[in-house]
C-alpha cells in the first residue's frame, strides 16, 4: 500500500490485533448501497430517502458489520458515520435481537442519531430511546418501557439510571461508541469504561473517532474482537471543499471585524468562541449588529439549545454561536461559513469546526480571527492538517507583529510538543470551557 500508513503503525504500538485493515480513499464513489448485504427493506428506505451512493466510510464499513464484526472506523467529520453504524444496527435489531446501545458524547447529537435512525427505521417499526441530560426522566422511563430496540445515551446520563437501576445492561448484543476521541477529551472515559465493563463481553462493538490516541487503542484491545479497522483519511486531514483563510487581529477589533465579515458574506454562519461566556458575549454583539443569532455552549437548557439549532436549521437564525460542544456531530447542511472567533484550545478542534461547512459535497469557507501572539497556535493547527493557511489582510484591521517563537525542535533538538492548555493530571481538561 503506496504511502505512510499512520493507522498501522498505532494499532501496532499499542499492541491491538486486527481482523483486517482498510485504507480507502476519500474520492471512492464508484459503487451504490447495491452488494453490501443491506436488506430489501432497508434499501427501499435509503432510495426514499434519497441514498443512492455511499460515502467511503460507508462503503467500507457496513459490509463487515452486517456481518457481525467488530469494526474500528476513523474518518473525518461530515462523512456519513450515522449510516455507516445505523444500517446495520437497524438491520440487525429489527430481527428480534436484544438491543443496541450507541454512546455519544453531546445531547445535540444523541438527538440527531435519533432522527436518521428513525428514518432508516421507519418500515421496521424501530423503537428507540434517548438517555441524555436535560431531559425530564420520566420521559425517558416511558421510553424505556417500551422495550426499545436501540438506546441513544450521553455517559453521565446513562450512570445515573444505572445506579437507579431503570435500565441494565445485560442485553446489550451492539454497542456504537461514537466520536470516541470527542468523549475522552470531555472526560468521560473512566465513566465508558465503566459502561463498557458492565456489558457482556459476547457482543459486537462499533467504534468510531476521527482521530486515535493510546487510551482509545486500549480500549479496543481490551473489549474488541479482532476489529476490522478501516481509514478513510489520517487524523487532521480537513474537508476538500472548504478554503481557509486567516486574519491576524488585535482583540479589541475582533467585533468591528466580524460586522465586516458578515456584510460581506451573506449566508447562514457559525461562530465559534472558546468559552461559554464569550459565546453569549459575541451573540449579543451581533445581534446588536442586526443580524438574527442564537447561541448553544452548556449553559444553555436542552430546549434552549434545540431551538437554537431548530431555528439555525430553518433559517430563522442566521448566525449561531458556539463553543466546540457544537464541533462535531451536528449535521446542519448549507452553513456557508465559519468563523473562529477565538481560535480553538487544541489544534484537532479545528479540523471539526470548519467541518460544519462544505457537507454531503456543497462548497464552503472557514475564516480564523488570530491574535499576534497565537501564532504558535496557527503553526500547530498548520502542522495536524499539513498545509498552510493563508493569511489575509484588510484594510484598518492589521494587527502589529509579535515575537515569534523558535520551536521547540529547533531550540533543544527534540521532538517538537504542541503547546498543552488547561492541563489536569496528565490530561487536557476543557469541561469548565464548555
Amino acid at each position: 500500500m503506496a504511502g505512510t500508513d499512520l493507522s498501522i503503525h498505532k494499532f501496532l504500538r499499542y499492541d491491538v490485533k486486527m481482523d483486517s485493515k482498510i485504507n480507502a480513499p476519500l474520492s471512492e464513489k464508484s459503487r451504490s448501497f447495491h452488494g453490501l448485504g443491506i436488506a430489501p427493506i432497508i434499501m427501499n428506505e435509503l432510495s426514499r430517502l434519497g441514498f443512492q451512493i455511499p460515502t467511503p466510510i460507508q462503503l467500507q464499513a457496513i459490509p463487515p458489520a452486517i456481518e457481525g464484526k467488530d469494526v474500528i472506523g476513523v474518518a473525518q467529520t461530515g462523512t456519513g458515520k450515522t449510516l455507516a453504524y445505523g444500517i446495520p444496527l437497524v438491520q440487525k435489531l429489527s430481527q428480534g435481537r436484544k438491543y443496541g446501545l450507541i454512546l455519544v458524547p453531546t445531547r445535540e447529537l444523541a438527538l440527531q442519531i435519533d432522527v436518521e435512525i428513525r428514518k432508516i427505521g421507519t418500515s421496521s417499526r424501530l423503537r428507540t430511546a434517548i438517555l441524555i441530560g436535560g431531559s425530564p426522566m420520566g420521559q425517558q422511563l416511558r421510553s424505556l418501557r417500551s422495550n426499545p430496540q436501540i438506546v441513544i445515551a450521553t455517559p453521565g446520563r446513562l450512570n445515573d439510571h444505572l445506579k437507579q437501576k431503570t435500565m441494565h445492561l445485560g442485553t446489550v448484543e451492539i454497542l456504537v461508541i461514537d466520536e470516541a476521541d470527542r468523549m475522552l477529551d470531555m472526560g468521560f472515559w473512566p465513566q465508558i469504561k465503566q459502561i463498557v465493563a458492565s456489558i457482556p463481553r459476547e457482543k459486537q462493538t462499533l467504534l468510531f473517532s476521527a482521530t486515535l490516541s493510546k487510551e482509545i487503542m486500549d480500549l479496543a484491545g481490551k473489549y474488541m474482537r479482532l476489529p476490522t479497522s478501516i481509514e478513510i483519511a489520517p487524523s487532521g486531514t480537513t474537508v476538500e471543499n472548504v478554503s481557509q483563510e486567516i486574519f491576524m487581529v488585535r482583540r479589541e477589533d475582533k467585533m468591528r471585524l466580524l460586522e465586516k465579515v458578515l456584510s460581506e458574506r451573506k449566508g447562514s454562519t457559525i461562530v465559534f468562541t472558546r468559552t461559554k461566556y464569550g459565546a453569549t458575549r459575541v451573540m449579543r454583539g451581533v445581534k446588536t449588529l442586526g443580524h438574527s443569532a442564537a447561541e448553544i455552549h452548556s449553559n444553555r437548557s436542552l430546549n434552549q439549545r434545540k431551538d437554537a439549532l431548530e431555528g439555525f436549521r430553518s433559517g430563522r437564525y442566521r448566525v449561531l454561536v458556539a463553543t466546540d460542544i457544537a464541533a462535531r456531530g451536528i449535521d446542519v447542511k448549507g452553513v456557508e461559513l465559519v468563523v473562529n472567533y477565538d481560535l480553538p484550545s487544541q489544534s484537532e478542534d479545528y479540523v471539526h469546526r470548519i467541518g460544519r461547512t462544505a457537507r454531503a459535497g456543497a462548497t464552503g469557507h472557514a475564516i480564523s480571527f488570530a491574535m499576534p501572539d497565537e501564532r504558535r497556535d496557527i503553526r500547530d493547527i498548520e502542522k495536524l492538517i499539513r498545509k498552510s493557511i493563508p493569511v489575509s489582510n484588510v484594510a484598518g484591521f492589521s494587527a502589529p507583529e509579535a515575537p515569534f517563537a523558535q520551536p521547540a525542535n529547533q531550540r533543544s533538538g527534540g521532538r517538537f510538543t504542541p503547546r498543552k492548555h488547561f492541563r489536569r493530571g496528565g490530561r487536557r481538561d476543557f469541561r469548565q470551557h464548555r
